[in-house]
């Protein structure tokens, strides 16, 4: 009889660990709210907690005193669904969760629908009885939050502004680097659209490593000081054959950001006017800075110096730039296999 007691206990043991296990697996279910804006002002207030509260302690959600509820409840116990007309609406507004008896330590998820189709989702620690909920996506928040990346963007993409440093120096006149920077800002706008919004999907990798590769090109063509060359003499073609591979850098930046769900076309369009700003700020701190260094020469040496006199920078400047984006090749390339 005692190998069947014995097996008799270890079934008993498997079958109560088996039975933690699944009590253990339905606490990590959390309350969940579901909240839709249906009109203005009305909304639909579902709720449901998990099975291990027990039904005697089932919660309830709290709006906002401003709220009143526009149609009866449904439902009992652990779900009920319920309609309100909230006059202030419950953009960044609190909601409670109470407990008749108790808090049991259960995680809440708050998931929010406004009428744009935007969705937003919030996860509650197992102590927040208070929620504030936030606010839907507005085209001047999604404007102004977009523009400011781009512009940070540009700014610290030494890549780009390495790039765009050589482009001055291959046009060298106003009227040629206004053009030579139009032909690269059309061509990055371009497929910097067509990417974000995944007409052409192209891996980041290779487009980092041909970025590096445009500058390397650039640098070369300025330490030659070959005029009569096609990048000399038809600068726009090559800053806009370049620019759509810029642009797809730029592109992959902004996968990472993120679109949002309901502005998505506002996004990218002050995204690509933030990036052009940061090019104009830092083209014209190039210029000044240039221009100061002409006055300086000129005041120094008591005559007047052409305004290209300081030309003769290009060639050294050309080998420093060569160097650097010649390693950042070297590292994208070798991160192929990473």
């Amino acid at each position: 009889m005692r190998p069947l007691n014995f097996r008799i206990l270890i079934a008993g043991l498997i079958f109560a660990t088996f039975i933690s296990a699944s009590a253990s697996a339905h606490e990590s279910r959390p309350f969940y709210i579901e909240i839709e804006e249906r009109g203005t002002g009305l909304f639909s207030v579902q709720w449901k907690a998990p099975p291990t509260v027990q039904l005697s302690n089932a919660p309830s959600v709290a709006l906002p005193k401003t709220c009143e509820a526009a149609a009866e409840s449904s439902g009992q116990g652990r779900e009920t669904r319920a309609l309100y007309r909230c006059a202030d609406g419950l953009a960044g507004q609190e909601i409670e969760i109470r407990y008749p008896s108790y808090n049991p330590s259960v995680t809440s998820l708050v998931r929010l629908t406004w009428r744009s189709g935007e969705t937003q989702t919030l996860l509650a620690a197992p102590d927040e009885t208070i929620i504030v909920l936030p606010t839907p996506e507005t085209r001047t928040g999604v404007a102004w939050q977009y523009l400011s990346l781009g512009v940070e963007h540009i700014l610290e993409g030494y890549d780009h502004l390495l790039f765009l440093i050589c482009l001055l120096f291959i046009a060298r006149r106003v009227r040629r680097i206004l053009i030579t920077i139009t032909g690269f800002t059309l061509a990055h706008s371009l497929t910097l659209a067509l990417s974000a919004l995944g007409f052409v999907r192209v891996p980041v990798p290779p487009v980092e490593a041909a970025i590096a590769l445009s500058i390397v090109f650039l640098a070369t063509e300025i330490a030659r000081g070959r005029r009569e060359t096609l990048t000399y003499r038809y600068p726009i073609a090559v800053s806009s054959f370049f620019g759509l591979l810029h642009g797809f850098g730029f592109a992959a930046v902004l996968r990472d950001i993120g679109l949002p769900q309901t502005e998505m076309s506002t996004a990218l369009l002050f995204f690509n006017v933030g990036v052009e700003i940061g090019q104009i700020i830092f083209i014209a701190g190039v210029i000044l800075f240039y221009l100061g260094a002409v006055f300086f020469l000129q005041h120094l040496k008591g005559e007047r110096i052409q305004m290209w006199t300081l030309q003769a920078a290009a060639r050294p400047s050309a080998y420093a730039v060569g160097v650097l984006a010649s390693y950042w090749l070297i590292e994208r390339i070798a991160g192929f296999w990473a």
